[in-house]
């Protein structure tokens, strides 16, 4: 028990010294951000998140989203308490599923799994049951969509319904369904920018206000 904390002592110093190199790199006005009252409560929030976390990957996209929360204006402060929540809330099953949507918009549940697993289970085994689990959880929470239409003022078109001949089809869609493509909703291309991405744009700057690439 002593050893795991103090392992975790040190994993802290770790995170704490990168974030602090990064803000050195990010000029004039991060001073007055980093002690911020508004700032400080997302480090504090952000640190229970890490001290919660069972994997260094997700510690590692805290220490990402604290640096990033300093140095850019893409999110406000109340969306990136969010960001804060969904790490807490996801798994890393999860962030293998954005991760895949985010290097391949457009891609089906089957390409998915493929990329990430390759062998396919049975669709009434426990393997699927959790894959379809981890999609609806990121539909539901926001973070991915099936890819739509726009018009010119970004207003979603309706799908139009397809008629298939030969009747209802007699067993249920699969969860490794391949004809729907996914993408990131914007939420989730933000969460992926603070969160999985390390380059950070200088405050006020122009990248700011750039999608995550």
């Amino acid at each position: 028990m002593l050893e795991e904390h103090q392992r975790k002592l040190g994993q802290l110093h770790e995170t704490l010294n990168d974030v602090a190199q990064r803000f050195d790199s990010l000029g004039p006005g991060i001073e007055e951000r980093v002690e911020s009252p508004e700032y400080l409560a997302l480090v504090r929030q952000a640190f229970r998140t890490w001290d919660h976390a069972e994997t260094d990957e997700k510690r590692r996209y805290v220490g990402n989203l604290l640096a990033n929360a300093a140095g850019t204006k893409l999110a406000s402060d109340d969306v990136v308490r969010l960001f804060i929540a969904w790490l807490d809330q996801y798994h890393e099953a999860h962030f293998m599923v954005i991760r895949q949507i985010y290097q391949h918009p457009g891609i089906s549940r089957y390409d998915i799994w493929d990329q990430i697993h390759g062998e396919f289970p049975r669709e009434d085994s426990a393997e699927a049951d959790l894959y379809r689990m981890l999609i609806r959880d990121l539909n539901i929470g926001g973070v991915i969509r099936q890819s739509r239409a726009t018009n010119a003022a970004g207003q979603f078109l309706r799908r139009k319904a397809v008629r298939r001949p030969g009747g209802a089809p007699t067993t249920m869609e699969s969860a490794f369904e391949d004809t729907k493509p996914f993408e990131l909703t914007e939420l989730g291309k933000q969460f992926v920018h603070y969160t999985m991405n390390e380059v950070v744009g200088r405050i006020g700057s122009s990248t700011d206000r750039e999608s995550p690439g």
